[in-house]
């Protein structure tokens, strides 16, 4: 299967360019605004030459079976400074990926969307029943991520005719990420390597992390599956509460932390208190984690922690 990764600079799309090395039946070809970074990361991921890496407007030069978009912003901080461009930069990549398969309508397409398409309120988890709900004439900043993914996933379902599979990110965790960008995750991890003391709010959040082995999985089903126009939420076998997170990583690696009643942190999209779904449609591709939320968190963890001996 041919493949083109759309924003290979991404860390998610990272941690599958690794995941995907392993089989000999995908032929990757990396697209990015910046190929010479991701010329750079496969020398140091012990891929050099294993794939071409070319900017995107070389993307419509190529033949594939398969399209993965991760363009976009992982990072809340980096969400914030983007401001309105979310909207253009989201569309953009897009509608690249859309011309490709008016053309080839038997390449399939698989788009990063994000949880956060259910809008702001989190107080209960979300389910196949859930609403996405949009304060239309209050809007805010912070909302502008969320409408930019769910115009670009309104627009894949009024193209049913086309193979597009949609896949809401709630959280994702590797040994790879950034622990300078601003999540509880990337904060803890933080302060564990600095020996620093977490502050941290009393708001006991729940928080679902996929990790790259299932979320290898969940994306190896889809695209082995028959095609179809459809979208799935990421989940592991459960999630884990910001206290059991907490009392965990204290007692592997030795966390310090302290809990304030004001808040701390940033919250680019909102606060989210149950920021996770139980929506398991992927199991009509046959998905089945593997992990646990706080397993996958310790055993990156644990590889992250390594590394920095």
């Amino acid at each position: 299967m041919r493949i083109a990764i759309l924003g290979a600079t991404s860390q998610i799309a990272r941690d599958l360019i690794i995941s995907f090395s392993t089989s000999e039946d995908k032929s990757l070809h990396l697209f990015a605004r910046r190929p010479d970074e991701v010329a750079k990361w496969l020398v140091l991921a012990g891929l050099s030459g294993r794939y071409p890496v070319d900017d995107f407007s070389e993307f419509t030069k190529g033949e594939f079976d398969a399209i993965i978009n991760f363009v976009g912003v992982g990072n809340p901080a980096q969400a914030v400074a983007m401001g309105d461009s979310i909207f253009e930069i989201t569309l953009k990549y897009d509608i690249l990926a859309l011309d490709y398969l008016h053309q080839h309508p038997d390449c399939r397409y698989l788009f990063l969307s994000s949880g956060a398409v259910y809008g702001p309120n989190f107080d209960e988890p979300v389910d196949e029943n859930s609403k996405a709900t949009i304060a239309i004439n209050h809007l805010q900043p912070q909302d502008w991520y969320a409408v930019a993914k769910l115009y670009a996933e309104c627009h894949h379902r009024a193209l049913s005719h086309l193979p597009i599979v949609d896949i809401r990110v709630f959280n994702y965790f590797s040994h790879t990420h950034d622990v300078s960008a601003r999540f509880l995750i990337t904060d803890i991890l933080r302060a564990i390597q600095h020996g620093d003391t977490l502050i941290t709010s009393s708001d006991n959040i729940v928080r679902d992390y996929i990790g790259p082995d299932d979320f290898y999985q969940m994306v190896a089903l889809i695209l082995a599956a028959p095609v179809t126009n459809d979208v799935v939420d990421c989940y592991t076998k459960a999630p884990v509460d910001k206290v059991t997170l907490l009392s965990s990583m204290s007692h592997n690696f030795g966390l310090m932390y302290e809990i304030r009643q004001t808040p701390v942190g940033v919250n680019a999209t909102g606060v989210k208190t149950n920021y996770f779904s139980r929506n398991h449609r992927a199991q009509t591709f046959k998905y089945d984690p593997e992990k646990s939320s706080l397993e996958s968190v310790l055993s990156e963890a644990h590889l992250m922690v390594r590394g920095w001996k």
